[in-house]
C-alpha cells in the first residue's frame, strides 16, 4: 500500500535527502549531492525567509519509492504578477501511479497555499538553483550543480499531463576543439570593444565584497527577461557568492567594464562532480572531506556557470569575449573539457556566441508546466 508522508522530523529529512542514493546505486552516471549542502538548501537558505516549501516522501509497504517538494516562491509570483507553484527534488521509481501520487500531493499543497494558475518544474526554488529534467545526454555524468535523472522521468511527467514549457541547453568544449579562427575573431572583438572603452578583466579577489555588489546588480538586470527568472535579494546573492568564492579561480571569472562601470560578467567553476561521484552518499565525514580537498587539484574540467550582459551592451561581442576568455584560460591550464550551461534554447545571442567558439550542444534539460486552475 502506497502512503505519502509529510517530512517534518530530522530523520525524515535525512531520508528525503538520501533517497536518490538508493534509487541510483547501480547507475554509474549518478553523482550524489553533498548531504550538508542539501540540508542547508532545504532548511537555512535565505529563500525560506520569503517563501515556503514542503517535502513529501512516498512509501510502499514501509519502503521509500519516491520524493517531491512542493514549492511556493512568493518572489516569483510577485515579480511576474501570477499565482504559480513549483515542484522540485523529484525522484521516483518507474511507476506512473507513484509519480501521479507525488505530483497530486504537491498540487494539493500548493492549492491550499492559494496557487491558482500553473504547476512548473522540476525547479529547486527557482531557475537560480538546480532546475530542469534531463531529456538528452545520458551517456556522461552531470557536471557541478547540474541535475541528473533516469530517462523514464520524462514519461512519468508527461503521464501526469505536464507539457514542455522550455528546454535548456548544455554545451561542451573538448580539449583541442578551439581553432585559430575563433581566437582571432575574439581578439578582433576585444579590440573593437576597447574603442568603446569597454575592457575585459579578471575579478579582483582582494576586493571581492565590492566586486560582488556590482555583480549582483548585473546578475539581476542581465537575466531579468529569462523564463522563470527571479531576482536575488542581497542575502540570497551573498549566500551563493560565499559558496562560489571557495572554489573560484580568478582566471575563470571575468568582467566587462566601461569607464569603471561593470556591464557584464562570466564565471566558471571547477567540475567538482569529478570528486563528488566518489563520495559515498554525499557524506563529507569521515573520509569524504579528504577526497574533496585533495581531489580539487586533479579536476580536469570546468562549468561556465554564469554569463550575462546588461541591456544596452548586448550584440557588441561582449558575450563571445567572456566565453572566449574563459576557454582560453582553460586551455592554458591544460584542462580536458568545459561545459557552458545552461542556456535557453531560444537565446540566439548567447547560443551563437558559444557556437562561434566551437561549443557543441550535448545535453538538454526541460522545464514542464501544467494548468492547475
Amino acid at each position: 500500500m502506497k502512503t505519502i508522508v509529510e517530512v517534518k522530523s530530522k530523520k525524515e529529512l535525512g531520508s528525503f535527502i538520501d533517497f536518490p542514493h538508493d534509487l541510483y546505486k547501480a547507475d554509474p552516471m549518478y553523482v550524489p549531492e553533498l548531504f550538508i549542502a542539501q540540508k542547508d538548501l532545504l532548511t537555512t537558505h535565505p529563500f525560506h525567509k520569503h517563501s515556503s516549501l514542503q517535502c513529501f516522501l512516498l512509501f510502499d509497504n514501509g519502503k521509500i519509492i519516491g520524493r517531491i517538494a512542493a514549492i511556493l516562491n512568493n518572489s516569483y509570483n510577485s515579480q511576474n504578477a501570477t499565482s504559480d507553484g513549483f515542484f522540485g527534488f523529484f525522484d521516483c521509481i518507474n511507476d506512473q501511479d507513484a509519480a501521479n501520487l507525488l505530483l497530486q500531493t504537491a498540487v494539493k499543497w500548493l492549492k491550499e497555499k492559494g496557487v491558482t494558475n500553473k504547476l512548473m518544474g522540476p525547479v529547486n526554488f527557482s531557475t537560480n538553483e538546480s532546475c530542469g529534467l534531463l531529456i538528452e545526454g545520458f551517456d556522461s555524468p552531470p557536471v557541478v550543480m547540474m541535475p541528473y535523472n533516469a530517462p523514464y522521468y520524462a514519461d512519468l511527467l508527461a503521464g501526469f499531463g505536464l507539457q514542455k514549457q522550455v528546454d535548456l541547453l548544455a554545451w561542451k568544449f573538448e580539449g583541442d576543439n578551439y581553432d585559430d579562427r575563433s581566437v582571432k575573431l575574439m581578439d578582433r572583438l576585444e579590440e573593437r570593444l576597447k574603442r568603446s572603452e569597454i575592457t575585459i578583466r579578471k575579478i579582483n579577489m582582494k576586493n571581492f565584497k565590492k566586486e560582488s555588489e556590482s555583480l549582483r546588480e548585473i546578475y539581476n538586470k542581465a537575466w531579468d527577461k529569462n523564463t522563470g527568472f527571479v531576482p536575488l535579494n542581497d542575502e540570497e546573492f551573498d549566500y551563493q557568492a560565499k559558496d562560489l568564492k571557495l572554489v573560484l579561480d580568478p582566471d575563470f571569472c571575468l568582467v566587462a567594464e566601461q569607464n569603471g562601470k561593470l556591464v557584464g560578467f562570466g564565471a566558471a567553476i571547477p567540475d567538482m562532480n569529478q570528486i563528488q561521484i566518489k563520495i559515498k552518499k554525499g557524506r563529507l565525514f569521515p573520509t569524504g572531506i579528504f577526497k574533496l580537498l585533495f581531489g580539487k587539484k586533479k579536476v580536469t574540467g570546468i562549468r561556465i556557470l554564469l554569463l550575462g550582459v546588461i541591456d544596452g551592451y548586448r550584440k557588441l561581442g561582449i558575450e563571445a569575449c567572456l566565453y572566449g576568455g574563459i576557454i582560453k584560460a582553460y586551455r592554458a591550464k591544460g584542462l580536458k573539457y568545459a561545459e557552458a550551461g545552461w542556456t535557453l534554447e531560444h537565446n540566439d545571442l548567447v547560443n551563437n556566441a558559444i557556437i562561434a567558439i566551437k561549443g557543441v550542444p550535448y545535453k538538454k534539460y526541460r522545464i514542464f508546466e501544467k494548468s492547475i486552475g
